[in-house]
């Protein structure tokens, strides 16, 4: 699954053409958890290219990020710059013992070695630490229309998606396996954006699905050109409300 995320083209559209859900979510978790101050240090794992971390900075004096793929990590100091960027992975944190009082996994437990990750997430974190985990899914519908979900049929349908991650994962899963964390509270959510139709295309292009694609011999100027093509008549030249769904889960130690 690493290689799916490592080609220079998903490195830069992680960087550029993903939705901007993580500053809604680290804002209402902030809220939920009544935290005014500044946390003193963050530790975003699975980074991507920096837009899960870039929210962070806002809320935390240290902003540690990690990834295991270069090509992402390589762009984070344009993305989110002040934080440092590291290649590594969740089942060996490159951190000291108790020097975290802020944990952020943005769909990254999905590939990740869960026995050996709580534990280690367990060392880093602070007494009073929390680790906040969240997913989305893709953004596939509209609020007032099937089209979009008409679409992605057609989507899924010709670029099927890749074989599952190590982890299937939702708050009720993580309650059950995060020993020795203990589930807080888990939160479902939908956020609504509008998206221009160029922006859903250069979105769609960070999906797995394409570089799947690609790496089974597509084409990847060609998948764009469908693409755009395709989804011209679904939002005819206007900019729509796309629904992404997902939730967000917070743990701390037992």
């Amino acid at each position: 699954m690493a290689d799916l995320f490592g080609s220079s083209s998903m490195g830069e559209g992680y960087a550029n053409a993903r939705p901007p859900i993580h500053p809604i979510v680290i804002d209402r978790v902030r809220a939920q958890l009544g935290r005014e101050t500044l946390f003193r240090r963050a530790l975003d794992i699975g980074c991507g290219a920096g837009l899960s971390t870039r929210p962070l900075l806002a809320a935390s004096e240290q902003t540690i990020a990690i990834d295991p793929s270069q090509a992402m990590v390589r762009r984070g100091a344009k993305v989110a710059p002040g934080a440092a960027f590291l290649v590594g992975r969740a089942e060996a944190l490159p951190v000291r013992d108790h020097s975290v009082d802020l944990m952020t996994a943005a769909g990254s437990l999905n590939y990740a070695d869960l026995d050996r990750f709580f534990p280690e997430a367990a060392r880093v974190l602070t007494a009073d630490g929390v680790l906040v985990v969240y997913d989305f899914s893709q953004g596939r519908s509209f609020r007032d229309s099937k089209d979009l979900d008409v679409w992605f049929d057609e989507f899924l349908a010709r670029f099927p998606a890749p074989p599952d991650p190590i982890n299937q994962l939702d708050g009720e899963i993580l309650g059950r396996i995060s020993k020795p964390l203990r589930m807080v509270s888990q939160t479902p959510f939908e956020i609504p954006l509008s998206v221009s139709p160029r922006f859903y295309v250069d979105y769609i292009m960070t999906e797995t699905n394409i570089s799947n694609a690609v790496a089974q011999g597509a084409v990847e100027a060609e998948i764009r050109t469908w693409c755009e093509s395709s989804l011209a008549p679904v939002f005819s030249g206007e900019d729509k409300e796309v629904l992404f769904r997902g939730y967000y889960a917070l743990l701390k130690k037992s």
